[in-house]
């Protein structure tokens, strides 16, 4: 039998890689994170335990990859759904409300990856995460950012504290006051993207406010 090609082991590893991030998730989802061992984590993918230890420095690492993994399939299938549009407004729209999304409809996931990413490892840029900023950063280019570097950074930041008040324990923030703030710093018309339930109930202009998120000037653009 020949031996396989470059590319299908390639192939092979990237899908081995896929399960064990997939495996991720659900195993923290149902269990936690420190219930769950790289054990656990190798059976339900099916892998070798060797694998981890190949593709991962550890368990927190292979906690951030699973998490940018899931949030950048998310940010891809809304900014991808029918009916398929180029306008910057829906995009970033789309992007926002995807993001809000993981938080809210993956809580245990979420608090476990924000308490991670506050550790003394810090933030690991993974191809996960590269892939992820790499999305947000063409969003905001639609969108037409003066400086789509500078706006993509500032978006993420406040995304990750939108998913820190979500996701507080003993006093979560609703999601619908969150996402009006970012929608009124970006301009973004309240029914685009992707509405999350009870969204036409809320009205974000009868909510007061002195200045958008925190004070922070609208979000300009070229």
């Amino acid at each position: 039998m020949s031996p396989r090609s470059a590319s299908v082991n390639e192939a092979m590893r990237r899908r081995s890689r896929e399960r064990l991030l997939q495996a991720t998730v659900e195993l923290i989802e149902e269990r936690g994170y420190e219930a769950t061992t790289l054990a656990d984590i190798t059976q339900r993918a099916g892998s070798a335990r060797g694998l981890v230890s190949y593709y991962f420095s550890g368990k927190r690492a292979l906690l951030q990859s699973a998490v940018h993994r899931l949030m950048a399939a998310e940010l891809a299938a809304a900014l991808e759904r029918e009916p398929r549009t180029d306008d910057g407004e829906e995009l970033l729209a789309r992007a926002i409300d995807a993001m809000l999304g993981v938080s809210a409809g993956h809580t245990t996931l979420m608090r476990t990856h924000m308490a991670s990413i506050l550790q003394e490892e810090g933030f690991i840029q993974c191809p996960e995460q590269q892939r992820l900023a790499q999305l947000l950063r063409h969003t905001m280019t639609c969108w037409g950012a003066a400086d789509p570097e500078e706006e993509y950074r500032l978006l993420r930041a406040l995304l990750m504290g939108a998913s820190v008040a979500m996701l507080l324990p003993g006093a979560p923030m609703p999601i619908h006051p969150l996402r009006a703030e970012l929608f009124q710093r970006y301009g973004l018309p309240w029914e685009s993207g992707a509405p999350p339930a009870g969204a036409e109930d809320y009205d974000p202009v009868a909510v007061p406010r002195r200045s958008p998120v925190g004070g922070m000037p609208p979000a300009t653009r070229a």
